[in-house]
């Protein structure tokens, strides 16, 4: 992926917001051309499979296509192969193959074959063995999932061919009730070994010097999902309560869009990526 290789060389991190619906994506990107910075635009099986492909790559499309800022649609956490490839087939510019609950050959070998699949298709893949904690629409579980040695990791990146990994470092989907110890070392080892792209998930709640110190240690991809549906749904609440006689949607869409996007803003400017786009 061209700007996660552009933030791996530049020392910045590339904001990937996961939306649910048009309002969410139009503010993201509004955001993301606000401060000139690319940014990842995802969208979870889930959302995908609730709006539609055709409807959701038509959304994604219009706002790209008149964005002055790289735009990219990424599939997050997707484990099942035929929504993957038909996403692939409707345009999708990456997808996260999550096989956090396969064996690592298996893993591996399907992989490999999702990788073949999305060249064909001029996609790029992230990889994930290692399942991350909590679960995020409906995908994951709550239990800790099994290490793999680093040198498995690293073989399982180098045989696979994939464009970026997700590694597991004691980070987690959802809230986290207190700042999490991070394995900060894998990250190093991993980008070390590979030189990839390391995928930060579960980002929603970490500190600003966590984020800058994994940004700088090769996390050029930060994912963001719940931060940005708590700013939703209490924007909507924050509305109503102060304005429980406004009956027009406009207004209430307006509020919404623009706390959303002041969220994006915000963690645009922290991940270092404001104002890499000419």
């Amino acid at each position: 992926m061209p700007v996660l290789g552009a933030a791996m060389a530049g020392g910045y991190g590339v904001l990937a917001v996961n939306i649910v619906n048009g309002l969410t994506l139009r503010a993201v990107v509004d955001a993301a051309e606000e401060l000139r910075a690319p940014v990842i635009v995802q969208t979870s099986v889930k959302t995908v499979l609730s709006q539609g492909i055709p409807e959701t790559m038509s959304m994604y499309r219009h706002a790209a296509e008149r964005a002055t800022v790289p735009v990219v649609l990424h599939l997050d956490h997707c484990t099942d192969r035929n929504v993957l490839l038909d996403c692939l087939k409707a345009g999708w510019g990456s997808v996260l193959f999550d096989c956090s609950g396969r064996t690592l050959e298996e893993a591996t070998e399907q992989t490999k074959q999702v990788v073949g699949e999305a060249r064909s298709f001029g996609a790029d893949v992230e990889g994930e063995i290692e399942g991350i904690t909590g679960v995020e629409d409906g995908v994951g579980s709550d239990d800790k999932s099994e290490l793999y040695p680093l040198d498995d990791a690293v073989r399982f990146i180098r045989e696979t061919g994939i464009d970026c990994f997700a590694p597991a470092i004691g980070n987690a989907h959802g809230n986290y009730p207190q700042l999490p110890n991070l394995d900060v070392d894998r990250v190093d080892s991993l980008v070390d070994a590979t030189g990839l792209p390391m995928a930060l998930h579960g980002g929603s709640g970490l500190s600003d010097d966590q984020f800058r110190d994994l940004i700088s240690r090769g996390c050029a991809k930060v994912n963001i999902s719940t931060a940005l549906k708590q700013a939703y749904i209490d924007a909507h609440r924050d509305f109503l309560a102060e304005n429980p006689d406004c009956h027009e949607p406009l207004t209430l869409m307006a509020f919404v869009s623009s706390r959303v996007s002041m969220v994006a803003q915000g963690l645009i400017k922290v991940f270092g990526s404001e104002g890499r786009v000419a």
